[in-house]
């Protein structure tokens, strides 16, 4: 599809309706609010495969590089035929075709940085006088592209934060926070690019991952190599059908084959609550256990169902013994392990548990917590982070939006800016042009500055006139997402 084509109807004639002899269309994006309790920051990630995804290879593929004529043609087709006979015209996308690139400019801070609310994360403009109406017409694609995975980097990163600081607390090995929250949204995004998206921006603060492709996109967009750096991994494991086909007679069987067959050595993580979770815990476990601690690797219990938090930790309230203990508790009176130096309780390296349902920041800390209450180190669970996370999200969790705030008709340039009466000051804008700095270590907007203010700041050039000008790397951009506070 002829990419000009992927935008909002109502974009396609805003050329004419911007005053006469307009040259210059400045805007930024902006993330304005946090509905996400104790997060005021948000991580910047994205804009580097929106521009060569997008700004760069499909306009190249499907534009540029494609006969004018038949460009132009189906683009007056599908515009006729979606708006009626009007005069949008076409002189402007065959000037276009004729230049060969994408005149604008765009300005950023580093990706993996994070960014206050209010504080502009990239600008962009055009080069060609000519072609000011390109600026905003790309608000639709880039916010369709950008905002899911500065979601999910943030959010990512809040879990992180967590995770982190229960095991700097009480565990041995904090460093296996790295894979202690491990990505299973892919099935639940809304669609492939979205689910890879997200898990991108979920693998800038962790290495687990079930998202296969994340790892492509990752290295096909931000220079990673999966020979030379680990981008993302996980393990064998099983699911309900392979469980079921077993048999609820057979599950005893089943588990005794998996760890001593199929694989005898490595970890492998085995779903326990097809039937009955206690069950597997109290007895086919204990029976087991011989088999299990002569493994050189783990055998990691995954419940999949209830509530994790009672389930990983215990339900005092319970008559049943067994879920009163928690799965952590039994695996612990099962497999043993030692008290580290923290005074903490760490399972024996042959056994652990995952727990992948429903698992929500609140939840994550509830279950540290409540392990920790226990004497247990935070590290014995590993927890799965799903759609359920990463999908119930919007563009509106942290009010991103693009906004034009300055402009240039007749060679005079006009401060623009947008502040509704009827708003809670959400939507009031930037003005004029824009500069960032830093301030003890934090980002700070300052509007309205003249161009040769405009040009220094925290904002880099990353793309101008057809080309790349940065083109960053995972292991950079997880360094910032890691160091930054």
């Amino acid at each position: 599809m002829n990419p000009l084509l992927l935008t909002d109807g109502y974009k396609v004639d805003h050329r004419r309706q911007y005053p006469d002899k307009t040259t210059l269309v400045y805007s930024n994006w902006t993330p304005r609010k946090s509905r996400i309790k104790g997060i005021n920051e948000v991580v910047f990630f994205g804009l580097q495969y929106f521009i060569k995804r997008y700004i760069i290879k499909e306009f190249e593929e499907n534009f540029f590089s494609m006969p004018k004529e038949i460009v132009c043609r189906k683009y007056s087709r599908r515009i006729n035929n979606y708006l009626g006979e009007n005069s949008v015209g076409i002189k402007h996308i065959e000037e276009l075709h004729d230049l060969g690139y994408i005149p604008m400019v765009f300005k950023a801070l580093p990706e993996g940085t994070s960014v206050s609310l209010r504080v502009p994360m990239f600008t962009m403009y055009n080069t060609l006088p000519q072609f000011f109406w390109l600026t905003n017409y790309f608000e639709t694609l880039l916010s369709t592209t950008v905002w899911l995975p500065c979601n999910s980097a943030t959010i990512a990163k809040q879990y992180k934060t967590v995770l982190t600081k229960y095991a700097m607390e009480t565990s041995s090995i904090p460093e296996f926070v790295e894979w202690q929250g491990h990505d299973f949204s892919m099935r639940g995004m809304a669609g492939l690019e979205a689910s890879v998206m997200s898990a991108a921006g979920h693998l800038l603060s962790f290495t687990g991952t079930d998202t296969i492709p994340a790892i492509d996109f990752l290295e096909t967009y931000y220079n990673a190599d999966s020979d030379k750096e680990l981008i993302g991994g996980s393990v064998a494991a099983t699911e309900h059908s392979v469980m079921c086909m077993g048999t609820d007679s057979g599950e005893q069987e089943t588990f005794k084959r998996l760890i001593t067959e199929i694989y005898p050595n490595g970890i492998v993580s085995i779903v326990s609550d097809t039937w009955d979770l206690w069950k597997v815990l109290t007895q086919y476990l204990p029976s087991l256990k011989k088999e299990i601690l002569a493994r050189d690797g783990k055998v990691v219990i995954r419940p999949d169902s209830g509530n994790p938090v009672d389930i990983i930790c215990g339900k005092s309230c319970s008559e049943n013994e067994a879920e009163k203990k928690g799965v952590v508790q039994i695996l612990w009176e099962i497999f043993g392990g030692n008290i580290n130096k923290k005074g903490y309780k760490e399972l024996d390296s042959h056994i652990g548990a995952i727990y992948g349902d429903s698992i929500t920041v609140e939840r994550a800390i509830q279950i540290c917590e409540r392990l920790k209450q226990k004497g247990f180190a935070s590290t014995n669970v590993v927890l799965g982070i799903g759609s359920y996370t990463y999908q119930y999200n919007t563009r509106d969790t942290f009010g991103f939006a693009m906004k034009a705030t300055y402009g240039e008709v007749t060679g005079t340039g006009r401060e623009i800016f947008k502040d509704p009466v009827t708003d809670d000051g959400t939507k009031r804008s930037a003005k004029g042009l824009i500069k960032i700095i830093k301030e003890n270590g934090m980002y700070k907007l300052i509007d309205q500055v003249s161009w040769n203010e405009e040009k220094n700041g925290e904002l880099r050039e990353v793309f101008r006139d057809g080309k790349l000008l940065i083109n960053e790397n995972l292991k950079t951009i997880r360094k910032r997402v890691n160091n930054q506070s």
